[in-house]
């Protein structure tokens, strides 16, 4: 049986791919850690509690260069790095809330990306991702993430909604305070990740993977 050179490099070459990939992942992963440590409150869209940061930049580079499960292995990685850098001041809830957000808007961003990479592709890989994390959002903050950080903290849904009345006086139950408040604060923050994204994807990418780049 004759075994060519091609055939003795392939494996080479996928274990070269698959630890360049681990890297990337591990690289991409402690920027993001890093991003979340810097973080602000939007106190005129919800309560303060409501932190923007910008750690799923390169979380969405990741899942646009090497695809959607990568960017949510990143996400994962991103989460458990913050824990060990910064700890948890929300038992847990604003870490957990941080993950599904960031998966709700960068997987279904990341997924459609991979069918045709183009700079359309993204857009509109982009725009899906916001309205599906501003849909999870709003569903998730009525009916888990909220009532866990109540519990947590002992405090009532009431609260909540007394915190969103003072912001917007529409609000009134916590659906519309997940309407009012957590919405909105989701489409900014999709916004606003998604235009730094398209600003540095094109240049990242060619270090990460030269013939990925938005076109």
């Amino acid at each position: 049986m004759n075994v060519t050179t091609e055939t003795m490099k392939k494996p080479r070459v996928n274990k070269s791919t698959n630890v360049r990939t681990l890297v990337q992942i591990a690289m991409l992963a402690a920027v993001a850690a890093v991003l979340m440590l810097v973080e602000f409150p939007l106190p005129f869209i919800a309560p303060s509690f409501y932190e923007l940061d910008f750690s799923e930049v390169p979380v969405l580079i990741g899942a646009f260069s090497m695809g959607p499960l990568a960017g949510a292995v990143i996400e994962l990685i991103k989460i458990l790095l913050n824990f060990v850098l910064n700890g948890t001041m929300t038992a847990g809830v604003g870490e957990l809330a941080n993950f599904l957000m960031g998966c709700a808007f960068i997987v279904p961003a990341g997924i459609i990306y991979k069918k045709h990479k183009t700079r359309k592709n993204a857009l509109i890989g982009m725009v899906v991702g916001i309205v599906c994390m501003a849909v999870a959002g709003c569903i998730l903050n009525g009916a888990v993430l909220l009532p866990a950080y109540g519990k947590a903290f002992g405090m009532p849904i009431e609260a909540f909604v007394e915190m969103g009345a003072a912001i917007v006086p529409a609000i009134d139950n916590i659906f519309t305070f997940c309407l009012f408040c957590v919405v909105p604060f989701n489409v900014i923050k999709g916004i606003v990740v998604s235009a730094i994204t398209l600003l540095l994807y094109k240049h990242i990418s060619r270090l990460l993977k030269g013939n990925h780049a938005v076109q």
